[in-house]
């Protein structure tokens, strides 16, 4: 199955601004994972100027839907946000291993 990373770029104070808006998207975000949609999910620091959310799904659906229900999306803190298809090499599900040396 296909792994989709979610990018949020953020607002200036955004560590203080999502406060308010904290736990539900924590409680998205949990459901998300419930459902074994969403991987792996978390803020970029040094500096905190985005966040990094990782899905595994049939198609980008499910990415774009959370970001979509997202109250910080929803009220302004994300300033954007894209969905791209990730290519996992390594982890979980690598692909096959291919020869450097053309030996087959």
């Amino acid at each position: 199955m296909p792994y989709f990373a979610l990018f949020y770029e953020v607002v200036e104070n955004f560590v203080y601004r999502r406060a308010p808006f904290r736990d539900e998207h924590l409680l998205l975000a949990r459901e998300a994972h419930l459902r074994g949609e969403l991987l792996l999910a978390g803020a970029l620091a040094e500096p905190a100027d985005g966040a990094l959310i990782v899905f595994r799904s049939p198609s980008p659906d499910a990415a774009n839907a959370f970001a979509e229900r997202d109250p910080y999306v929803r009220h302004g803190l994300v300033k954007h946000w894209k969905v791209r298809p990730w290519t996992v090499v390594v982890g979980t599900d690598p692909l096959p291993a291919q020869s450097t040396t053309g030996d087959a």
